[in-house]
């Protein structure tokens, strides 16, 4: 047997410290540093149990850079555009993902929707639910698939037997906090836990090229619950957002070895699972016939995918003393510096007014092109006179006062004029060939312009 080691983890961020303190120097949070016990024991991992199953280990040996082949690594199809679209384009063959979100957000429900619809072999690992309770949720989403398998167990050296056994294409952990292995004497969940029990799957993936999915938990702040090293030790992490009050859900990656982390990825809740949300702009664009003051629809851009989105602004006089600047899904110090730039440079009084900002939708969006539209919406709602609905906005506002150009503003336009709007108002110094698309361009160059083109 050999020597016992302890060693002390923070629990919220998982450093690692050699004794106990009552302060973690690294989050600075108190009371969060417990002794957990590790006992590196001989390991007998998944390919010492059965290596000849695969016959794909090999030993890696130096190549020159020179003779390292270029060509595009081949990705599995997961039937699901938009899980693809935040992939960059599929599941690579050997890596490791992670995705993660709030309790019912519907992290099982997409995974085992996917593992449902995938024509690969898959194995399901289920460590918080019954076989029973898995059966029930696939009759609910589409008929049950020849392809998917479904495992209960925690415990990683059962799991690579019943692999070594299936020898599947893609694996389904779920989740990965409740994973345990009989190298290390802590309980599911803890920080050794969850880094050697993450440490085995990579090295299970890497040795036999499968892609292993990993459902995280996540803490009160909306991080990936477990040490931070976790996030670096996998290729992929992807953000499943969205409220539970509502019907859509929004994918993202933060962190992706073979793609963009720019993409977006959209879904809505139904009874049968979650659809696909191929137009994005149909959940984004109010429908409402009424002319409305304070909205404005701005051409944005997530990655390769424009996005037609809707800012609500509402501008009333503040009652209680100190006024209040509250935006939802938008910068709060840039709603404060568009206010100070329309009260400098564009006359507007509003340093006595109450500015509520909402993006509609849910989501949250950091291009700058939005900017004209939020002034827009802003004066709308300040003078009370509603916007043209037929037209939109793309351009960056800057501190002078500026209307500043933003970065593939023709893209935008194509978007805005496939969905029918009439006209759109771009920055002076947009460089746009003439008579390439049929909707009217309308190009300003300050903010006294935007004012002059939308009220008179």
């Amino acid at each position: 047997m050999a020597k016992t080691k302890t060693t002390f983890f923070c629990q919220n961020c998982g450093a690692q410290f050699a004794k106990w303190q009552g302060q973690c120097t690294s989050c600075k949070e108190w009371n969060t540093i417990a002794e957990e016990v590790i006992q590196k024991a001989e390991k007998v991992s998944w390919e010492n149990q059965d290596s000849s199953t695969y016959g794909r280990n090999r030993t890696a040996k130096p190549q020159r850079i020179s003779e390292i082949s270029t060509q595009a690594e081949a990705r599995l199809n997961t039937q699901n555009n938009e899980l693809n679209r935040v992939l960059g384009g599929g599941l690579v063959p050997g890596s490791l993902t992670l995705l993660g979100g709030e309790p019912g957000i519907g992290k099982s429900t997409l995974m085992l929707q996917i593992a449902l619809q995938l024509p690969y072999k898959t194995l399901y690992v289920s460590g918080e639910e019954s076989v029973q309770q898995i059966k029930m949720r696939a009759e609910r989403i589409q008929p049950i698939s020849e392809n998917c398998y479904i495992l209960t167990e925690t415990k990683t050296q059962n799991i690579f037997k019943a692999i070594a056994d299936l020898d599947p294409d893609i694996v389904v952990i779920d989740s990965i906090q409740t994973l345990h292995t009989d190298y290390i004497e802590s309980s599911a969940g803890s920080i050794s836990q969850i880094r050697e029990t993450t440490a085995e799957l990579i090295k299970f993936a890497k040795e036999t090229a499968t892609p292993v999915i990993l459902i995280g938990h996540i803490t009160k702040d909306g991080n990936i619950a477990g040490p931070k090293i976790l996030e670096h030790m996998v290729d992929t992490v992807l953000q499943f957002e969205g409220d539970r009050n509502h019907i859509y859900r929004i994918l993202r990656a933060n962190k992706n070895r073979f793609g963009s982390t720019n993409e977006l990825g959209i879904y809505e809740m139904q009874g049968s699972g979650l659809r696909e949300v191929s137009n994005p702009s149909e959940i984004l664009i109010s429908k409402n016939d009424e002319d409305l003051s304070g909205t404005a629809i701005s051409a944005t851009l997530e990655g390769m995918r424009p996005l037609m989105i809707e800012i609500q602004a509402l501008v009333s006089t503040a009652v209680y003393g100190t006024p209040q600047r509250s935006a939802t899904g938008y910068n709060a110090k840039r709603l404060n510096m568009i206010l100070a730039v329309l009260e400098k440079r564009a006359g507007f009084k509003l340093g006595s007014k109450d500015v509520f900002l909402n993006i509609t939708g849910g989501i949250t969006v950091d291009d700058p092109a939005i900017d004209l539209a939020v002034v827009a919406a802003v004066l709308s709602s300040n003078i009370d006179i509603a916007i043209d609905k037929r037209m939109c906005f793309a351009a960056e506002v800057g501190l002078a006062g500026e209307i500043r150009p933003v970065t593939r503003v023709e893209q935008r336009i194509l978007e805005a004029e496939k969905l029918g709007f009439t006209s759109i108002i771009v920055s002076k110094y947009c460089k746009i060939p003439k008579d390439t698309f049929s909707i009217n361009i309308i190009k300003v160059a300050k903010v006294h312009d935007v004012v002059h083109h939308l009220f008179g």
